[in-house]
């Protein structure tokens, strides 16, 4: 993981903590699915379904699309517009995390994953933030 001159690539590492924050979706989702079998109130479908439009679902597929493009991104984009991409995307997904909760009343796993996503996001965006530009000097000749 070390680069050229001692520096750190945080590509590989920015790309995995995305691929553990997507799949933490995918997993908060399935449990969602699963606990709508159990669940035998319908209040909060009823509120769901009532929000629910071709045109908002196409929102979150974009919104839940950009984590997974993000897995791709930060490991080709250059160290400038990569840094500023992973700060934006992580800080822009956090808020629509911290949002989701407010919806009807969320199931106490929903409020773990959620959680463990909105940690993840704030140090993708630490470890964005704090990616200094390495001056590559030539190594000395003794």
């Amino acid at each position: 993981m070390e680069g050229e001159y001692g520096s750190i690539d945080r590509k590989p590492m920015l790309s995995t903590l995305w691929i553990f924050y997507a799949l933490n979706i995918l997993y908060a989702d399935v449990f969602n699915l699963m606990g709508s079998e159990a669940s035998t109130d319908g209040g909060d479908a009823d509120l769901i379904g009532s929000l629910l439009s071709p045109e908002m679902l196409l929102g979150a597929a974009i919104f839940l699309e950009l984590a997974m493009v993000m897995v791709v991104l930060s490991r080709v984009l250059k160290r400038g517009i990569n840094r500023w991409l992973n700060v934006v995307i992580a800080l822009v997904h956090a808020f629509g995390l911290l949002s989701s909760v407010f919806v009807g009343a969320p199931a106490i796993f929903y409020i773990f994953f959620v959680l463990v996503e909105v940690v993840t996001l704030l140090f993708i965006v630490w470890y964005a933030w704090n990616w200094k530009q390495v001056e590559h000097a030539l190594p000395s000749c003794a």
